[in-house]
């Protein structure tokens, strides 16, 4: 007998079905938090993670998708937003707006929609993994159904991590 799939984990599901979303949520056999374990575990490239994170733009929650191979230019966003105060939310502001952990946030499934945007490197990618509402639970999209999912808004939110090189 198998378990019953975590709650947040069921909904994100129901609400993808729902949407007609093409592909099915993963648990995996461990939690994955970051980009990194995301795409080891997956065996993909850590740009083809889609890194959920919610933002506080003059205090209103922002949720921004951006590839796990970038980190948000939170002054470019800022002046894009024409907002003075872009800062990543506490943990339990997080967990209040969308009903997840850190770690675990979908983009889809919050207790009230979100303004979200969507980086456009995710767009190099053919297939794109995001978190299913739990740090164990992954979903293949494409970025054109991510936009739809979230009824997000494409913009070029991040700036390239350098790459680490293995001494």
């Amino acid at each position: 007998m198998t378990r019953p799939p975590h709650p947040r984990v069921a909904a994100v599901a129901h609400l993808l079905a729902e949407a007609g979303a093409g592909g099915e949520v993963r648990v995996l056999p461990a939690e994955v938090r970051t980009a990194a374990a995301a795409a080891a575990a997956l065996d993909v490239p850590v740009g083809a993670i889609v890194n959920s994170l919610v933002f506080l733009a003059d205090g209103s929650p922002l949720l921004i998708l951006t590839s796990g191979a970038h980190r948000v230019d939170v002054a470019q966003v800022a002046h894009l937003l024409g907002v003075r105060e872009l800062v990543p939310a506490p943990a339990a502001e997080v967990r209040r707006h969308t009903g997840q952990v850190i770690g675990g946030v979908a983009p889809v499934g919050h207790p009230a929609p979100l303004g979200t945007l969507v980086d456009v490197e995710l767009a190099r990618y053919d297939r794109v993994w995001a978190a299913a509402g739990h740090p164990a639970a992954v979903f293949p999209t494409s970025y054109d159904e991510l936009l739809r999912l979230t009824a997000g808004t494409a913009v070029e939110v991040s700036a390239q991590l350098p790459e680490v090189v293995a001494p």
